[in-house]
This record gives structure tokens, sequence and C-alpha cells, in this order.
């Protein structure tokens, strides 16, 4: 059975990055950079490997630089071509003309709302949404939401990124109550967001990627407040299992929390060391800093 291809993702990058302040003052945290790019081109890149046309973009006040990231470098493209140098490094940060849309979301009311400020956008279409500052790193080809996209086309329904973590992490995250087990895939029987503690019905959590249909925007429209007084997406998806299918797909790769300061430098160490680049000098360093 064919199923609507994935051909829109929602990236919601209004949040302010309190978290890594004084840092994200001025700067949004989606451009903080891992080695040499910036969190959310890494995010765009595994949309585009999976089959996504149109990126909507999720943002706020004072997050106009993600724009200006993916919008043409005028001056710097033309200094560096009058110089004869290459501007190789900006491939990918030009997305095709009009497949970029940004959306504002005016208070930050939670997950939930950001994605339903993206309603009309994404209209009757089944949908991707990628959080960016989980960054989840896979073999070239074969990303996160690959994986998921090629799940996807044979279950149809709706799908999750989903993660063992230590139990005591649970209260933290979206928890999934699974079912059976097929290889990769998981049958999703329930989802709770934020768990008190030693009450999670797994250690699945949901690793902030998602393919979802259309029909949860009409559950968002309501405006329901759950954990933490905020608009919970995983509430809306909750809302739709037993009437869709719906499955947790297992990551084959990586995932950095780079929400936290502690993810974001594992992140750059682990990308720094596989870089043909600078790898040897930073695995020399790292030798010395720990004998």
């Amino acid at each position: 059975m064919a199923h609507k291809p994935i051909r829109k993702a929602v990236f919601p990058v209004a949040g302010m990055g309190t978290r890594f302040l004084p840092a994200t003052k001025a700067v949004p945290k989606e451009l903080l950079p891992v080695v040499d790019r910036p969190l959310i081109q890494y995010a765009v890149d595994e949309a585009i490997e999976a089959g996504i046309e149109t990126m909507i973009f999720v943002n706020g006040r004072g997050k106009g630089a993600i724009e200006d990231h993916f919008d043409m470098a005028f001056e710097l493209e033309t200094t560096q071509a009058a110089r004869g140098k290459s501007v190789d490094a900006l491939k990918g940060t030009r997305l095709t003309p009009g497949n970029a849309v940004f959306v504002r979301q005016q208070e930050p009311l939670g997950l939930g709302h950001a994605i339903w400020c993206a309603r009309d956008i994404v209209g009757d279409e089944p949908f991707a949404i990628l959080l960016p500052d989980e960054f989840m790193h896979g073999k070239p080809g074969k990303g996160c939401l690959k994986q998921m996209v090629d799940a996807y086309n044979k279950t149809g329904g709706n799908l999750i990124c989903a993660l063992e973590v230590p139990m005591e992490q649970t209260p933290s995250y979206g928890v999934l109550d699974p079912g059976a087990r097929n290889g990769a895939l998981t049958e999703v029987k329930g989802l709770v967001e934020k768990p008190a503690a030693g009450t999670a019905p797994s250690n699945l959590i949901i690793a902030g990627r998602y393919i979802l249909q259309p029909q949860v925007m009409q559950h968002l429209a309501r405006h329901e407040k759950g954990a933490g007084g905020e608009i919970q997406l995983t509430d809306a998806m909750a809302a739709m299992i037993g009437n869709q299918p719906f499955h947790g797909v297992t990551f084959d790769g990586q995932r950095f929390d780079c929400g936290s300061k502690a993810g974001y430098i594992e992140a750059n160490l682990s990308l720094a060391l596989e870089s043909p680049e600078i790898g040897a000098h930073i695995r020399e360093f790292a030798r010395r800093l720990v004998l």
C-alpha cells in the first residue's frame, strides 16, 4: 500500500537557549557550531537526505540570523570569488528558492504550540519534525530521518525516534509504553510526557524526530496544557494512538543532547575525532589531556 510521501519538515527554533547564556544572548543556539557547521545545518542536511522538499522554521524574536544563514551571502560570496577563493563550504546553506518558510511563534507556550503554528503550511499532508538540539549522527546516507522515512513507507501512520536511556533519566523525556517489537520497530501503546520518578512505563524515550499525520494539528488546536503548564506535543500524539498506526523506530547511530553543555561538548569532540582535517591532532591533544 502506497503512503502519502513526506515532503515537509518542521524545525522548532523559537527557544531562547537559556542554558547556554551568555553565548546565546545574541546568537541563536541553533547556530552554535559543531566543529564547523551549526546545529541547524546538520538537521536540515538530514532532512534533505530523507527527501524533504519544504523546510518550515518556527522561530521567535531575535532569530533572524537563522533565516540569514540559509540565504545568499552576497558580500562574502562576491568577495571570495573576486579573490579566486572557493565558496564550496557554503554548499547546503542556500535552500531552493521558495522551499524555506519561516513562521513566528509569538509566545513560548510549548513544543506542541510551536508545531501548531505551522498548521497552515503543513496542510493535509503527513510531515516530519526535527528538533535541532537533538543531534542525531548517523552514517552517510543513513541518517535518522532517512531511517524513519524508510520505515514509514512500509508502515504508514505515525512514527517517532525511540532510544533507550537509563531509567533514572526518564523524568526528563517523553516515554513510550511499548508493545510488540520487530527489529528496529516498536509498537507504541501509549506515551507519557516527563513521568514522575519510578512511574515510567519503559526506558524508551522520544528522541527529537517525528513523522506525524496532519490530524495531530486538530488535537494541538485545543491548546490543552500538560506537563510544565505547556502545550505538549506528546499529549496530542497520545490522543491518536489506537486510531492510526503508531511505531517507534530505534535509530542506528549516535544521539547527542546538544541542549545540554555536556552533550554539546561530546558532539564536538566526537565529530572532531572523525574529521580527516583535524582528527589526528585532536586525538593527540586528548591523549595528552588524560595522561
